[in-house]
């Protein structure tokens, strides 16, 4: 599965900003963004739009315009990727990119190590005890057969490959370690804090998981710049990135912007959605603000994206868990 254009040298930084058009961005959104962008720009790298639509349900054309149309308004302009998918490594919308999972799933299915599960939310709900530290919920192998380790014999396993299931990944015992640029070594056991983790549904929709570790690679992307919600992911990737032959990339998990009631920001948030804060703030403004809630700047006075781009350095950054506007 590996690729020898990916897997060559890296000589220059690709990042990446890879929102889901279901809603306006917020500031929280815009902040990943900036850093983002800062990250590869400072170093002369190339910077990709990805949208990320796999939920077909809420993602909407209007809302790829309107990300495209906030980005510019930023002076947040992309190398490859957007609506009109410049670039060699497209496409640059997930919706499009559904032979690649294919192929993906098919290389993993050969290592023996994925499976048919017909268990529903309800099925899991009833049967899983919440994770004490945050209310995950592990899979407990229900449909796990027994050469992996399970209790279903192979005639049940097969019985449950003949009807609409989901495809799920079988996890070894053992850490997972990376560096996260902000949040320093991170060690993650793969099976007891994230379990068997789906692939693609019984409806086929396909897992982020796996379709963010088939586009990073075969973008080239070099470095993952995302909220530290998705710190717990990176294990899970970096799994699927070993298993498909794939170079892992760099990691950093920012901290995620949370309002007066330090719950993380949605789109639901409207005083601090692009539709707002365009209206309150110019764009110097506005990446002001960003760049002293992240720590780059002392105070929220105006800043250009050529001088936060000259001064830029990671370790500026505080790693709060969060960031209270």
């Amino acid at each position: 599965m590996g690729n020898s254009d990916i897997n060559s040298e890296i000589t220059q930084p690709v990042g990446r900003f890879a929102p889901s058009p279901t809603g306006r961005m917020h500031l929280g959104n815009i902040m990943t963004a900036v850093l983002s962008w800062l990250s590869v720009k400072s170093r002369g790298g190339r910077w990709i739009l990805r949208i990320e639509d796999l939920d077909p349900q809420r993602s909407k054309i209007e809302y790829m315009q309107r990300i495209e149309d906030d980005l510019l308004w930023l002076g947040l302009d992309w190398d490859e990727g957007g609506l009109d998918e410049r670039g060699l490594n497209g496409p640059y919308i997930q919706s499009r990119r559904y032979g690649y999972y294919a192929e993906a799933l098919r290389h993993l299915q050969a290592t023996g190590q994925t499976y048919a599960c017909t268990c529903t939310r309800a099925d899991i709900l009833a049967t899983q005890a919440p994770h004490q530290s945050d209310g995950r919920r592990v899979y407990g192998g229900r449909c796990l057969p027994v050469h992996l380790g399970g209790a279903l014999s192979e005639s049940e396993a097969e019985a449950r490959r003949s009807v609409p299931h989901a495809v799920r990944l079988h996890v070894p015992q053992g850490d997972i370690t990376f560096t996260d640029r902000l949040y320093g070594l991170q060690r993650t056991d793969l099976s007891r804090e994230c379990g068997d983790f789906i692939l693609c549904r019984a409806d086929g929709a396909w897992s982020y998981q796996l379709a963010v570790v088939v586009d990073d690679a075969m973008m080239g992307v070099t470095e993952v710049v995302r909220g530290n919600d998705l710190l717990l992911s990176a294990a899970q990737q970096i799994y699927l990135y070993r298993l498909l032959g794939y170079r892992v990339p760099e990691f950093a998990h920012v901290p995620l912007v949370c309002n007066k009631d330090s719950r993380r920001l949605s789109k639901r948030d409207a005083s601090l959605s692009m539709e707002s804060l365009r209206r309150d703030y110019t764009p110097e403004r506005l990446l002001g603000l960003v760049a002293s809630l992240a720590g780059l700047c002392d105070d929220a006075s105006p800043v250009t994206l050529t001088q936060l781009t000259e001064t830029f350095n990671w370790q500026m950054i505080t790693p709060a868990a969060v960031i209270i506007i």
